[in-house]
């Protein structure tokens, strides 16, 4: 560890020290011949492959404060983290490490220096790299951020390629005329302009892969440092993880892939909180990597589930925890949000299913599968907005109380062994997990029945013989709804037990925006009730007004509180959430009533 620096944390006892993490491995350990590349990359004296890491931890003062267990906190894109009350009131130690290679190298950005590939003669490596996006303008010009690590080397030559398409979710498309376009500083230009909706994909020939996968490695190792090695700066028994969205994803794949066990053959992180990653993994420990990308629709590769399910497409079985990487599984939560099972080819119901989606199956005892109804990837901030006038409004729904009593649980789980609330998610076997075809739907003013809408096809696993059925269509299972159109099956966080209105995981593109066939992109929306029977008979509303569901506001408000205790029951919810669940409650019903019809 290199300190660069070291201060208090104002108006706390806590510390925080910032650095850099230098790693050396073996290339021909076990443990890390399973990262792509690493056999090719350059070595020092001793045989060992070099790499660094940014650091930031947040640690008490005083030793006798701590609790003894660190949360790591998995950057997304470079973000670093922030010290927060819940963290200090409890003890816990607080760490970033950087694992990323392609984040941009600027102040406060989380990010891996690593090496890159060459051929064993030490020539260079090329290889065709890509990147997809979706304007939502027109626009002549893009930048093409996900490729800033691989500048191209002959972007006239035959690899050079644009592909323009109606459906992000499949890799058909018909080429764009090499002459209509150029690549020049990083940034792609067509002649007319890149359409609104429509899905691009450029690619072209690239060299020097970066040896993407010593992220993981970078997270394994800096956990064992924490919590064995006696020079390291917080002493702690326990580790966990937290990483959301991309982080969740490559926590998925860091199990998958054996790094939780470090070098020593011992555990690394004792738990594990994927969050809203749905069934996907990262696509991170390959050649070319770009895991800053969005990835739409390219994330979920067989396996999918924690157990070994048979695959009728590939012929394999084998699961995220059942191969023969996986020495030491760790206590997992995943919590996913109604996004990850709409939107994105994220496909969240195969982490309970079989993977044709025809069976509901068992999870492991170390296990806990929790969903929140009616919720998008992020909750939108309140007053939620449209993306343009006359859209949906944004997702209000917010399940972040929970989550952070989950957080909690997981502590409680791994060091005194007391039990989380059981899994809560739908299912086949009671219907409230069904084929999106047999979403019984309600015509909800402004959104669009979803029923046809595709989940795109499987992400090539390379650990697998033939990419474990690369391209094949996944199937798409998504939660029931009630006649308001929210969710079933699920964690139902007071905003949608007593609802204001709909919320949903996922969203047409405004017309404006182009392709409104197609989803935007992890977003969701919610739809108010009408204030009055009158408002909504004169919209074609088939959902009940707020005043045939709700006497006044005192009466919603003892609903409410009723709801939130019933949370709290089931250990969503802390005895500390009432209040303030009360009070956005409050808030949310005064904004409603203030609005106008349309």
């Amino acid at each position: 560890m290199e300190i660069l620096g070291r201060s208090d944390v104002p108006k706390s006892d806590y510390e925080i020290i910032t650095g850099k993490l230098r790693f050396e491995i073996d290339p021909k350990r076990p443990q890390n011949a399973i990262i792509a590349d690493v056999d090719l990359a350059p070595v020092n004296a001793a045989g060992k492959v070099a790499f660094v890491a940014d650091l930031r931890l947040w640690k008490p003062k005083d030793v006798s404060r701590s609790n003894g267990a660190a949360w790591v906190e998995i950057p997304n894109r470079g973000g670093k983290a922030s010290l927060s009350e819940w963290v200090v009131k409890a003890g816990f130690t607080l760490v970033n490490v950087g694992w990323e290679f392609d984040v941009p190298a600027k102040k406060d950005q989380m990010r891996l220096e690593v090496p890159r590939a060459r051929h064993k003669d030490g020539s260079a490596i090329r290889g065709v790299v890509s990147a997809v996006f979706a304007p939502d303008k027109l626009t002549e010009e893009k930048e093409l951020t996900d490729l800033a690590d691989y500048p191209p080397v002959d972007i006239e030559g035959k690899d050079s390629r644009l592909i323009i398409r109606d459906q992000a979710a499949y890799p058909a498309g018909q080429e764009v005329p090499r002459e209509q376009w150029s690549l020049e500083n990083g940034r792609i230009r067509l002649k007319g302009g890149f359409e609104p909706g429509k899905t691009y994909e450029v690619f072209y020939l690239a060299e020097a892969p970066p040896i993407a996968g010593l992220g993981y490695a970078a997270i394994r190792d800096a956990v064992a440092w924490l919590k064995h090695d006696p020079a390291s700066p917080a002493k702690v028994k326990h580790a966990y993880a937290f990483g959301a969205s991309q982080c969740g994803r490559f926590l998925r794949d860091f199990v998958y892939l054996g790094f939780n066990t470090d070098e020593q053959d011992r555990i690394a992180l004792d738990g594990i909180m994927s969050h809203v990653a749905g069934a996907g993994r990262l696509v991170l420990n390959q050649r070319w990597s770009t895991p800053r990308a969005i990835s739409g629709y390219y994330t979920a590769s067989y396996p999918f589930a924690d157990t070994a399910q048979n695959d009728p497409v590939s012929g394999q079985s084998e699961g995220i925890l059942a191969n023969s990487r996986v020495k030491h599984a760790p206590k997992i939560f995943y919590t996913n949000m109604a996004a990850e099972y709409w939107g994105a080819g994220r496909v969240g119901a195969l982490t309970h299913t079989t993977p044709d989606g025809k069976q509901d199956i068992t999870l492991p005892e170390n296990v806990r599968s929790y969903f929140f109804a009616s919720t998008s990837h992020g909750p939108a901030s309140f007053p939620p907005t449209s993306q343009v006038k006359g859209s949906p409004l944004a997702n209000p729904v917010n399940a972040n109380p929970a989550i952070l009593a989950l957080r909690l649980a997981m502590h409680r789980w791994v060091s005194e062994g007391i039990a989380p609330p059981p899994s809560v998610h739908p299912k086949l076997s009671d219907a409230t997990l069904v084929p999106i075809n047999d979403v019984r739907w309600p015509k909800v003013p402004g959104l669009a029945a979803p029923n046809a809408v595709k989940a795109g096809g499987r992400v090539r696993n390379p650990q697998l013989p033939g990419g474990a059925g690369e391209g094949s269509e996944l199937p798409l299972l998504v939660p029931q709804c009630d006649a308001d159109g929210n969710d079933l099956g699920g964690i139902r966080v007071p905003d949608i037990a007593v609802p204001l209105g709909t919320g949903t995981g996922w969203v047409f593109r405004p017309a404006e925006f182009g392709s409104p066939h197609e989803f935007y992109l992890l977003r969701g929306a919610w739809v108010p009730f009408a204030k009055t029977k009158a408002e909504r008979e004169a919209a074609n509303d088939p959902r009940l007004s707020l005043e045939e569901r709700y006497a006044n506001k005192a009466a919603y408000l003892d609903q409410v509180k009723a709801a939130v205790q019933k949370v709290i029951e089931q250990r969503f919810l802390t005895d500390a959430d009432l209040e303030p669940q009360l009070k956005q409650a409050s808030e949310h019903w005064d904004w409603v009533m203030r609005q106008t019809a349309p």
